[in-house]
C-alpha cells in the first residue's frame, strides 16, 4: 500500500471514541430514569388517591357504606305513606327494641339537593323518629337519587316489607297524586296496575280524613272492609253516628285494628231499616265494652224493635223477661221525677 492510501485510509475510516472508563462516565441514563421514576411515583400516587375518592363517592351513590347521621338534619318526606295516630303501641315496641339491641335496619337518605349537610329521607320514617326519641343518631344509608327515584324506593320498600296497610296504601298514592307525581311514578312506586291505583285514590278520597287520625292503619282491614265502611257512610245519619262514636272515649285504650272493628260493629248494629226514616224513627244501638254483645232498637210510632247479637243471648233474654216488671216500675219511676 502506498503512503497516500495509507493517509487516505487514515482520515476516511470511521475511528470509534474509546470507551470511557466507569469512573469519568456521567452516569445520564441513570439520572433521566431516576427523575421520570419519580415523577411516574407521584403521579400514580395521585391515580390511586382520585380512583380512591372515586371509589368513596361511588359506594356512597351505590349505597355500600353506612354512616351515623343526627335525626335533626334529616328532612320529612314530602309524600305522607304512614298514618300516624297518638297511641301506637308498634310504634313504642320499635322504640324499645331500638334502645336494647340498637337499629339493625338502616334507613334509606339522599343529600338534600337545597342545602349542605342535609339529607332527605326515602323509608325508615319509624327508625328515624325511634332514633330521635332515644336521643341518638340514625344508621343511614345515603344514596344518590332524583325526585322520581326518592318516591319509587320510598313505595318499593314499604311494599317489599309488605309494611303499609291498605289504608297507608290509598293515602300514599293519593298524596302523591296531590303532589303532582306523574300516575307512571307512582304506578312504579306501589307496584300496581293503573286500575289499582285509580281504586285506592277512589278510596282515599272519600275516605274523611278525622276518621284516619283516629282509627290509624289498621293493618288487618283490607280493601273489602273499607269499601263496606265507605257504603255506609254514604247515609248521613250513619255518617254522624260514625263520627259521635269516634269522638268517644271508648276507644283510646284500643290498638288500630280494635278501633276499626268496634266501629265496623256498631255501624252494622244500626242497621239499614233505622237509615231511612226521621229522627223519631232512627235505628239506635249500644254494644257493651268487651265488643261481645249489641242491641239494637229500632223505633217506630207507637212501636219499639228491639233486637240482642251475642252468643249468650239466649242467657240475657231468660234475665231480661224475669226482670222485666222491675224495669217496668223503674221506667215508670224516672218519669214520675221527671214530670213527663
Amino acid at each position: 500500500m502506498s503512503r497516500k492510501e495509507t493517509i487516505s485510509n487514515l482520515f476516511l475510516q470511521k475511528r470509534e471514541a474509546p470507551a470511557p472508563s466507569a469512573a469519568t462516565k456521567p452516569d445520564t441514563d441513570r439520572v433521566r430514569s431516576g427523575a421520570i421514576g419519580a415523577m411516574g411515583a407521584s403521579l400514580k400516587e395521585m391515580a390511586e388517591s382520585a380512583k380512591h375518592a372515586s371509589d368513596l363517592q361511588k359506594q356512597l351513590e351505590e349505597a355500600n357504606s353506612i354512616l351515623e347521621i343526627e335525626p335533626s338534619h334529616v328532612e320529612p318526606s314530602k309524600i305522607a305513606d304512614r298514618i300516624t295516630i297518638d297511641i301506637d303501641p308498634a310504634f313504642d315496641e320499635l322504640v324499645e327494641s331500638i334502645r336494647e339491641s340498637g337499629q339493625q335496619v338502616p334507613v334509606l337518605l339522599r343529600q338534600s339537593p337545597d342545602q349542605d349537610g342535609r339529607y332527605q329521607i326515602a323509608y325508615g320514617r319509624r327508625r328515624l323518629r325511634a332514633a330521635q326519641k332515644l336521643g341518638i343518631k340514625v344508621r343511614a344509608i345515603v344514596k344518590k337519587l332524583s325526585d322520581d327515584e326518592l318516591i319509587v324506593a320510598q313505595g318499593r320498600e314499604n311494599l317489599d316489607r309488605q309494611d303499609l296497610s291498605f289504608i297507608e296504601k290509598a293515602f300514599f298514592a293519593k298524596n302523591m297524586e296531590d303532589s303532582g307525581i306523574e300516575r307512571s311514578v307512582v304506578i312504579s312506586a306501589l307496584g300496581m296496575d293503573k286500575s289499582d291505583v285509580s281504586r285506592l285514590i277512589s278510596v282515599a278520597k272519600n275516605v274523611p280524613d278525622d276518621f284516619i287520625k283516629i282509627i290509624g292503619s289498621a293493618p288487618k282491614a283490607g280493601r273489602k272492609r273499607w269499601l263496606e265502611l265507605l257504603e255506609k257512610l254514604e247515609k248521613p245519619e250513619v255518617l254522624a253516628a260514625a263520627e259521635d262514636f269516634l269522638l268517644g272515649d271508648e276507644l283510646t285504650k284500643l290498638d288500630s285494628d280494635q278501633r276499626f272493628s268496634k266501629l265496623m260493629t256498631r255501624l252494622r248494629a244500626l242497621g239499614k231499616e233505622g237509615c231511612h226514616g226521621s229522627e223519631d224513627t232512627a235505628a239506635k244501638a249500644w254494644i257493651s265494652q268487651d265488643n261481645l254483645f249489641s242491641i239494637t232498637m229500632n223505633r217506630k210510632p207507637k212501636q219499639l224493635d228491639v233486637s240482642f247479637k251475642s252468643d249468650k243471648s239466649n242467657e240475657f233474654g231468660d234475665w231480661l223477661s224475669n226482670n222485666l216488671d222491675r224495669l217496668m216500675s223503674e221506667f215508670k219511676q224516672s218519669k214520675t221525677k221527671s214530670g213527663d
